[in-house]
Parts: C-alpha cells; structure tokens; sequence
C-alpha cells in the first residue's frame, strides 16, 4: 500500500475514533449525567500517598511474617500455598481498611468481563485501580466500561495489593470527571516528536515522567533560591517589565507602543537599573526573579524570554559577590539534588570543591598563549586578531579584542566551576574599576561545563564616570552597535542622589535548571518555549 495511502487510512481511523468519543459525551449528557457540570470531586489523597500508607500499614501488621516456602512442592501444591498465604495476609490487611478518594486521568483500561484493571496518573504518580461490576453496581460497571484512555476519572475504595504484588486501589466507585474529546499517544511510545512535545507540552507533562520531574526540580531550584536569600536578610522585590530605556546588559530590546500614553516602549532586557535604584534608597539588600526580554536568536542555551535572578548588596564588593555565589550554587545542588556532585552528561562536575577564580587576562595568556598586558594599545590588539583570524568591528577597542580572544581560545575549558575576574573595562560599563588598573572593572562570570552561568559586579556608583559609560556606549551604538546600551538620565540622578559601594550578580534560571537536571535544551526546561507559528 502506497504511504500516502496508508496516511489516509489512518487519518479515517483516528477521525472515527474521535468522533464515537463525541456520542459516548452526547449519550451521557442525553441521560443527565454530562461530565462537565461537575465542579468539584473530594480527592483525599495522590497515588504515593496511597502507596506510602499501605506499604507503612504492612510493615506493622506483617512485620515478622516470612513469605511461604514452596521448595519440594508440586506446581499445583505450590500455587495453593501461595494463594491461601495471600488471603491471611489479605484478611490481617483488611482488617484495618485504608480508604482513599484519588482523581486523575485513565492511562491505561483492561475489561474482562466482571472486572477490570486500569491505571489512573495523578500529579506525583499512578496507581492500579481494580473495578469489579459487584462492587461498584452493575450500571455504574456498564457506565465504566465506556470510558476511554485519556479520561478523568475519581475513584474511591480501599487500598490492597494483588497476588501479583502491586499496590492498587480496590474500587468502590467510580465517576467521570472530564471526557476527553483527543486520543493521547500511543502508550508504549510516547509523545516523542520533539517539536509537538514543545508545542503541546500539556500532552508531554502527561506521557513522560521525565518531563514532569524536569519541571517540578526547576520549581525547587527556585525555592531553593529564594529560601536561601531569604536567610541572607534579602527582600525580593518586583520592578517594571516595560521600560522606556532598556538598560543593564548587552541585548537588543523588543519595542511595543503604549496606546494610552502614545509613546513607544521596551520590554526589559535586564533587572539592573531599578535594582539599584532600590539600594539608593536603602534597602541594601534586594533581588527580583523575573522574566526578561532580548531580541535575539534561538539555540539550545538562548531563548527571547527567559528568567533572570538578579541581586544588589550594598557595602560589599566582588569578592563578596563570589563568596555569596558560590555558596549559593552549592546550597541549590545539594537541597535539590542531595548532593554536590552530579553528572551533566558524560561530565562529572563537582560543586563541593572550592570554586577556580582567575583574571581574565591570565586566562587568555594561560589557553591562547597571548599577554595582553604586553600589548599596549588597540591598534596592537587589532594586529593580533588579525594574525589569528579573529573577526572584529571597526568600533571595538582593545578591551572588546581580549574578550573575543577569550570567547575564542578559553570558554572551551571552563568545564569544573570558575570565577573569571577582573574584565576590560569596554564591555563593562556598569561596573567599577579596579583601583590599580583603570583598564579593568571588578568584574566576573562564572563559568560551568564552559558555559557562562553568572555575570556579577562591583558595581559602578560614580555618577560622573558613569556618564562617561554611557556616551560610549552611545557612541558604539551610533557606530551600528544594536546591543549598546543609552543614557538612562533618572538612573544617573539616583547615583547623583547617592549609591553606596555595592556588589552585584545576576544569572539565568533556565541555565542553571539545565544543569541541574541534566537537560540538553533550554527548551527542555521552559514550559513554553518560543518557537516559530505554524
């Protein structure tokens, strides 16, 4: 049979499939007893709680009790045995019922005759349910027996487990709670085109265990977070996603236009500048987790909205930031994981070892044999990017050039945690410089399996010096430079008004939740991720 061929079939197949699912609604609620009017079910308990109660009760009802010998015996005899040593532990059982009231979606049916065997999946897990017509009425059986897999069902009974040994629920109801009008996937395969994973990640969350859990570690990574802040005597705060100046990093904005004020706005690309604006009034120490906009491409680490977490400390620097930082990272991996050594593919990486911190420069001078603290100005930096067919703007300066040679030559190596410090200061115009070294800022990234999972300052509270940031970055953005930043006159008028030294972070959740779970894409830990419109 030609595929196309074959592909119409099926399509006919599904659509019959479909539409007997719409009459089995439409006799139901020809009879009164339509699904959807029903506002609420008493659940009592999730499937693990079922299983964790039982399995608590045995323990004390059975305890001592050795399972049945049957060496030497005949096959019959055997069978016999096993099955009167089931029903006295059936009966001790039952003797103290477990009664529970679960609500979920039927994921798999098998009727045979009187009785049937399903699993229901709730949020934490699943459950086999045992329905028999005796137990639950001879018209509420017939009722069941036309529901579908994909359906939500409550149930209510007692919890036993079988002669083959699973824990299940012995059904004593049960009602239909939502009919579902689609057929999931095939159970044994799954959803597992990737882009229809992304697209109805609804379908995914119910067909893939994994995916679940992904999302509920990402959930306490952020709990982790924010208890862990917290305990640091830090506010969370919350400060506007739509910014007439889109500052704080180097990113392309979205634009939009506010209708009511007629004026033409940006989605924030940083959580910066209104942070700080908080630590000039004296909060000292304030974080926000939020999500931030930047117009930019697509791949396995970078999507157009993504979560940030930043922070400010007022009275403490850079070093104080990579302290903070480090004993952050590793409070997550061991409240989330257990443990501060976990595996991200075939890496081991180990965040129980005190963190590397190196300069920039000597990270350079250490993978890409350069010292450029031996050359002296850009023209001579530009020389060396030519040599070593490292692509340039007409605009950048010797400190954008050190940068690329370590995009070039380092990243790669920065596999185990470490603190990359002290940067040019042309691509940090927020951050304050070294003392001894102009040309530097008190600046670092951390790096982790050669990614950048952390941004963090010293930050810049001199007013006049940073007005003089700003016109460069003007400067660079008149020169054809999209991910400059501009003068942002009320964040100047709070320095102005009085910042005190401060220290900085700011890092993706996205990021750190791929790490953490082992995730190959950033799309693997958003719920939602961008994706082109069909």
């Amino acid at each position: 049979m030609a595929k196309n061929d074959q592909n119409n079939e099926q399509q006919q197949d599904i659509g019959q499939l479909l539409k007997v699912r719409r009459e089995k609604l439409a006799s139901l609620q020809e009879a009164g007893k339509d699904p959807f009017i029903i506002t609420k079910y008493d659940q009592t308990h999730h499937s693990t709680d079922a299983k964790a109660l039982y399995e608590e009760l045995e323990s004390k009802l059975l305890a001592g009790r050795e399972e049945v010998n049957t060496d030497g015996m005949e096959e019959a005899e055997a069978r016999a045995a096993k099955k009167a040593d089931y029903e006295e532990r059936r009966e001790i059982m039952d003797a103290q019922p477990i009664n529970v009231s679960i609500a979920g979606r039927l994921m798999s049916k098998r009727v045979m005759g009187k009785a049937s065997f399903s699993n229901v999946q709730d949020k934490p897990g699943n459950i086999q349910v045992y329905v028999a017509r005796d137990a639950i009425g001879e018209e509420s059986y017939a009722e069941y027996k036309k529901y579908d897999v994909g359906d939500i069902v409550g149930v209510k009974g007692y919890v036993f487990r079988t002669m083959m040994g699973e824990i299940s629920i012995h059904a004593e109801s049960v009602v239909l709670l939502s009919k579902s009008l689609q057929i999931l996937p095939e159970k044994y395969h799954g959803l597992t085109n990737t882009d229809l994973r992304y697209r109805q990640r609804y379908v995914d969350l119910i067909m893939n265990q994994d995916v679940k859990e992904t999302f509920v570690k990402r959930s306490k990574i952020i709990s982790s977070i924010r208890k862990y802040l917290d305990e640091q005597g830090f506010m969370e705060v919350e400060t506007p996603m739509l910014v007439s100046n889109a500052g704080g990093a180097a990113a392309r904005p979205f634009e939009t236009h506010f209708n009511a004020l007629d004026e033409d706005l940006r989605l924030r690309i940083s959580l910066e500048l209104y942070l700080k604006r908080l630590i000039v009034g004296g909060l000292e120490r304030v974080y926000e987790i939020g999500r931030v906009f930047r117009n930019e491409g697509l791949d396995t680490r970078h999507n157009p909205e993504f979560t940030l977490m930043e922070l400010y400390q007022a009275y403490t620097d850079y070093n104080g930031m990579m302290d903070l930082t480090e004993n952050m990272f590793r409070h997550v991996a061991k409240e989330v994981l257990g443990t501060t050594k976990f595996n991200y593919g075939d890496i081991e990486l180990d965040f129980g070892k005190p963190f590397e911190r190196i300069t920039m420069i000597d990270a350079v001078k250490k993978y890409a044999g350069v010292d450029f603290d031996q050359v002296p100005d850009t023209e001579a930096a530009k020389k060396l990017a030519d040599e070593r067919d490292i692509h340039y703007e007409p605009y950048h300066k010797k400190g954008d050039i050190i940068n690329l040679f370590f995009e070039e030559y380092v990243e790669e190596h920065l596999v185990q945690p470490t603190f990359v410090m002290d940067h040019p200061v042309e691509i940090s115009p927020l951050t304050k410089r070294k003392p001894d070294r102009p040309d530097l800022v008190e600046r670092f990234e951390l790096f982790i399996n050669t990614w950048e999972m952390c941004n963090a300052y010293s930050e810049l509270n001199d007013p006049i010096d940073q007005r003089e940031r700003f016109k460069a970055q003007d400067a660079a953005a008149a020169a054809g430079d999209e991910e400059a930043n501009h003068t942002d006159e009320d964040f100047l008028n709070a320095l102005e008004i009085g910042m005190p030294p401060t220290g900085g972070i700011g890092y993706g959740i996205d990021r750190l939740t791929m790490l953490l779970t082992d995730s190959p894409s950033i799309r693997e830990v958003l719920f939602f991720p961008t994706l082109k419109s069909l």
